[in-house]
């Protein structure tokens, strides 16, 4: 039975889930009808461009929540409180390992060539919002450049591994090390 949508933005999250679960590449419109229970005029009627438009709009709308809740705060807010925050909006965001990164997933394939500028000024935002954030803590330039990469790698590396090994306590304990680590060096 086909699902009722009131709004795009069910649609795009609906979708969203398709592309975490088989990536862009593997996610057909035949998978994406499937498993979202939304019918192809639905699909259509919301993204008239097909499936490149709803991994666009996806990634727009990550972005956009990243941009909200953790961009700005690390931009904007007292740093050791912001860089607190983005540490439980990682863990929550991610579901504590469970989730894959999208942007990330598809910087691994052969999507990372139709969507360089979304992938490359998600993760060049996020690590210069934190590394500003550092500088701010007190730490100099080239440090806290060189700490914000080591964190975005972290847990880009820890949702890769907890999803591969199926063990999403990798997650946890990845974050907690390089929350600490940070601490650390904010001390």
């Amino acid at each position: 039975m086909a699902r009722t949508v009131f709004e795009k933005s069910d649609a795009v999250a609906l979708v969203a889930e398709v592309f975490r679960e088989l990536g862009y590449e593997g996610a057909s419109m035949s998978e994406i009808t499937a498993r979202t229970k939304l019918s192809k005029g639905s699909l259509y009627h919301f993204f008239p461009e097909g499936k490149e438009q709803m991994a666009a709009e996806i990634m727009a709308d990550i972005d956009a929540w990243f941009v909200t809740e953790m961009f700005r705060p690390l931009e904007e807010q007292e740093p050791r409180a912001a860089i607190a925050r983005m540490w439980e909006t990682t863990d929550s965001y991610f579901r504590s390992g469970r989730r894959v990164c999208l942007i990330g997933a598809f910087a691994l394939d052969e999507t990372r060539d139709r969507f360089t500028s979304m992938i490359h000024g998600y993760f060049h935002r996020w690590i210069e919002a934190l590394a500003g954030s550092l500088i701010k803590a007190g730490l100099r330039n080239n440090e806290a450049k060189a700490l914000a990469e080591e964190a975005v790698v972290g847990i880009q590396g820890a949702l890769t591994l907890a999803r591969a090994l199926g063990d999403d306590t990798i997650f946890g304990r990845t974050l907690a090390r390089l929350r600490q680590r940070m601490e650390a060096v904010l001390s």
